[in-house]
């Protein structure tokens, strides 16, 4: 079992400075078994709560976010190094995904009346109980919301395990679902160690696993679950691949590439990675990415002109420098970029490579940060090859002025689980989000997204 009396300590590292900020105290096992038996006795109270009154909470949570907008923003600031104005845009996002399932939530989940033998038989959708979320710092408070707000309006309790270099923002979810109103037990943060999460996994009281995290992660955690059979949802790694085609517009196609490409600092598992373009069109769509990328503010975080921070802790970032340098050394071009500035700061600058082979780092593995790779193809069949020429599968999009042939390539050609055409790739609470392959299993949001962590159940009424 867990250690009892042992606590870990949860510091956090300034990403713009590399220094201690502060220092959090973690939880023994002991406290982490009462919060979950605390969170399961909540549920037993909250899944007789109507769908009504939870949606008034859900309101008012949405309310409180949006007036501590900045706040927030800055917490995340300071613990990930997020620029502020999209820090801001991030708790408005979370605020969104409030509203909607408190608007939608009654309907996602009524009773699905259905014709049989029986005088009375439906579907119905009970919330299965205390839902374990194990959550990243690339987005601390959007990940979290986009899979608790769904899962306490379908009568499910929830504990977090967030990601350990971000437990200010962890902390500060669990007050503000308090602050709401929510029943004080119903959600709970557990400050602990990543190798303590199988005894919360194997727990009896923990009925499934969310996670949003690396390939590797998703790998452990569902044989974890799966030993103990509790169902996970897993969104995991992409990389994604966006495809310029000769008959595109190349201006716009550029800008909206660059701008995906750098949103979160270039730290976003749906951000665009693989540019694969059509050689006719090649020339030009380099020298407009180059353009846009070098243009990106790079600063201080705290900055409301800064548009690209530091990554989130410096061994990231060193990481990422070994794939930019490798992926140079086998033959890949270098365009902008991929020098490590000076100074303090985990920074890496806008960063374009071309010519990536495969088998180069920047082909084959997700480059989370700053970092552009283009990959020149002779067509429209080549181009859909190497898009699908990956472990992964999470997004995916493709420029043409040709927006019935956009489509059909979208629809029938691109192995991902969301597909944009002439836009780049985000998570939107009306639609469902997840992967295929190697990028996870599941889906979040819509009304797909609420129905994952439910008993769909058969109720049948015999008798005449």
């Amino acid at each position: 079992m867990g250690e009892v009396t042992v606590r870990s300590a949860f510091p956090v590292i300034s990403p713009v400075t590399g220094k201690q900020l502060r220092v959090y105290e973690g939880m023994t096992w002991d406290e982490v078994e009462q919060a979950i038996e605390q969170a399961h006795e909540a549920f037993l109270a909250w899944r007789r709560v109507s769908i009504g009154d939870r949606a008034r909470l859900m309101l008012r949570l949405a309310a409180l976010l949006r007036e501590r907008a900045d706040h927030y923003a800055r917490l995340m600031a300071e613990e990930m190094g997020k620029p502020i104005r999209d820090g801001r845009a991030e708790v408005q996002k979370c605020a969104w995904v409030c509203t909607y399932y408190a608007e939608q939530a009654a309907d996602f989940l009524a009773p699905m009346p259905v014709a049989t033998d029986a005088r009375k038989s439906y579907v119905a959708f009970e919330p299965l109980g205390v839902i374990l979320a194990i959550m990243p710092w690339n987005f601390p408070f959007w990940q979290v919301f986009r899979f608790a707000a769904p899962s306490l309006m379908a009568g499910n309790a929830a504990v977090l395990k967030h990601a350990s270099n971000v437990p200010g923002c962890a902390l500060a979810l669990e007050a503000l679902f308090r602050e709401a109103g929510f029943p004080e037990h119903l959600f709970r943060t557990l400050l602990i160690r990543s190798d303590q999460v199988e005894q919360v996994i194997v727990h009896p009281r923990i009925r499934a696993v969310t996670l949003t995290g690396s390939t590797p992660a998703g790998r452990a955690v569902a044989a974890q679950a799966g030993a103990a059979l509790k169902k996970t949802v897993l969104e995991l790694g992409g990389s994604d691949p966006y495809l310029i085609l000769e008959d595109a517009d190349v201006a716009q196609a550029a800008a909206i590439c660059a701008k995906s490409r750098l949103i979160n600092s270039g730290q976003s598992c749906i951000a665009a990675k693989r540019f694969i373009v059509v050689e006719a069109v090649r020339e030009p769509f380099e020298q407009l990415l180059v353009e846009h990328m070098r243009a990106a503010r790079v600063g201080d975080p705290m900055d409301e002109g800064t548009e690209v921070g530091p990554l989130a802790r410096h061994d990231l970032r060193d990481a990422l420098h070994r794939q930019v340098q490798e992926s140079l050394q086998r033959g890949a071009r270098l365009l902008l970029g991929g020098v490590i500035p000076e100074g303090p700061g985990a920074y890496y600058p806008p960063t374009v490579l071309t010519d990536v082979p495969k088998g180069a780092p920047a082909y084959e593995e997700e480059l989370f940060g700053p970092v552009a790779a283009v990959i020149p193809v002779r067509d429209e069949a080549e181009a859909i090859q190497v898009a699908n020429d990956t472990v992964f599968g999470l997004g995916a999009a493709v420029f043409t002025r040709d927006e019935a042939r956009g489509e059909r390539i979208a629809r029938e050609a691109l192995e991902a689980g969301c597909c944009f055409v002439n836009d780049f790739v985000r998570s939107d609470p009306r639609l469902p989000f997840g992967g295929v392959k190697e990028s996870g299993y599941g889906r979040e949001l819509s009304v797909f997204g609420i129905r994952e962590f439910v008993n769909i159940k058969t109720v049948f009424v015999g008798g005449h």
